[in-house]
Order: structure tokens, then sequence, then C-alpha cells
């Protein structure tokens, strides 16, 4: 199992312990981020990703999908997490984990829990900078170097 906090296998890359194309980790990202091997990775109609059992087996915490799009270099993968991140994320902030039968209530706050989590949202920042310096395009929309701090060059 792996779970959906940093430190876990999943982010090994981002802490400087493995390069994200070694064998061995790519071989534990697909065990880590299937149903069939993690017990924790959960899959519904509204919500999908690495839960843990602090919150029990319906909740998946975003975090875990953001991870996930920082540990691939498949920008379809990227773009489908940050999709699947947004689409439970109804009062414009990450939450800690989500029900993923229900998704979260927009009206009432059902099926989440802490409606922002500090740790869930620095993670989002360190993806949209990193993108933004990396892959400028699936942000931006537009070909070209954007460097953080300086902005675009030409």
């Amino acid at each position: 199992m792996d779970d959906a906090n940093i430190p876990s296998l999943l982010s090994l890359p981002l802490l400087g312990f493995i390069e994200q194309d070694d064998p061995i980790y790519l071989a534990t990202r697909r065990k880590i981020l299937s149903a069939k091997t993690n017990p924790y990775f959960l899959n519904g109609p509204k919500f999908s990703g690495i839960g843990g059992p602090h919150q029990g087996l319906k909740n998946a915490w975003p975090m875990s999908v953001l991870v996930q799009a920082l540990t691939t270099d498949d920008e379809a993968e990227i773009i489908e997490c940050l999709e699947r991140v947004k689409n439970v994320s109804v009062f414009g902030l990450i939450n800690e984990s989500v029900n993923v039968e229900t998704g979260v209530d927009v009206h009432s706050g059902d099926g989440m829990t802490r409606p922002w989590f500090a740790w869930a949202n620095s993670v989002f920042a360190e993806v949209v900078l990193t993108l933004a310096e990396k892959r400028p395009g699936l942000i931006f929309g537009r070909k070209g170097r954007y460097v953080v701090g300086e902005g675009w060059i030409e």
C-alpha cells in the first residue's frame, strides 16, 4: 500500500530519492496507482486517487493526484489529474479528502474532509509553478518558455 501523504512511495522522485524514469520506480508507481495492487487506491464515479487508513475506504486525497501529476512526463496524464482535482475543488481550494462515490456537495460541503487543506493547496501551487516552468503550454495555452519570477522569454 501507499499513503496519500508526502513522503510516500509515489513522491520519492520529488524528494530526490530516485529518478522518475527509473524502471523500479515506474513499476512501483503502476502498482501504487492501481486498485488491484494498492488497497488504498480508490476509484469511484466522482473521484479517484490514493486514500489511507485514517480516512477510510471511501475518501481519496486530491494531494495524491497532484503528486501523480508531478511524477509523470505524460502530458495527457497531467491534464487528467488536474481535471480530477478541479472537479472536486468546488469551493476553489483543495480539500483534504473527497468521497469517491459522492464527490463534494457544493451546497452543504458533504463528501469531503477539511474544505481547505493548506498542505494540499501548497502542493497545488507547486504543480502550477512546475508546469509554468517546465510545460507552460499546458496551463498558459501558448508555446514558449516561461520562467517563474521573470515571465515569458522570447
